[in-house]
């Protein structure tokens, strides 16, 4: 079939071949504390990158929550100002609608088509001629 194929570890390290028999016991403990320390720092790092990618997702959400706040109360003001500008045009067409009332009820009243008359007096013009319809 072929020669295996060689799998290399993650954390290896080349070597140079100049290494004694007497130091490679010290050496393999070396290096297995060095591919323990960059896996640490690796482990670090990720740990970094998504902690700072959850504080921006995070401040994302909370300008998003701001943004919709400002524009719920600017919605909220503007509703209030529109209710105080309608109750104000109500008030005003309601005593409006009393004064009417009351003048109209005048008119049924004992007296109330000579007032009537009278007041009509000033809109009539002199030269014209009056007809009352009975």
């Amino acid at each position: 079939m072929g020669q295996p194929q060689r799998i290399e570890q993650p954390f290896t390290r080349k070597r140079s071949k100049k290494i004694s028999k007497s130091n490679t016991f010290i050496n393999k403990k070396i290096d297995a504390f060095t591919q323990v320390s960059e896996f640490q720092k690796e482990e670090v790092r990720r740990e970094l990158f998504y902690s700072n990618m959850a504080l921006i997702l995070k401040f994302g959400v909370l300008l998003v929550s701001l943004t919709s706040l400002v524009n719920l109360g600017l919605a909220s003001h503007q509703r209030v100002n529109r209710n105080i500008e309608l109750s104000y045009l109500l008030e005003k067409e309601s005593k409006k609608l009393q004064k009417l009332r009351t003048r109209f009820d005048e008119m049924f009243t004992n007296g109330g088509e000579r007032s009537f008359l009278k007041e009509q007096d000033q809109w009539i013009a002199p030269n014209s001629v009056r007809v009352i319809w009975r």
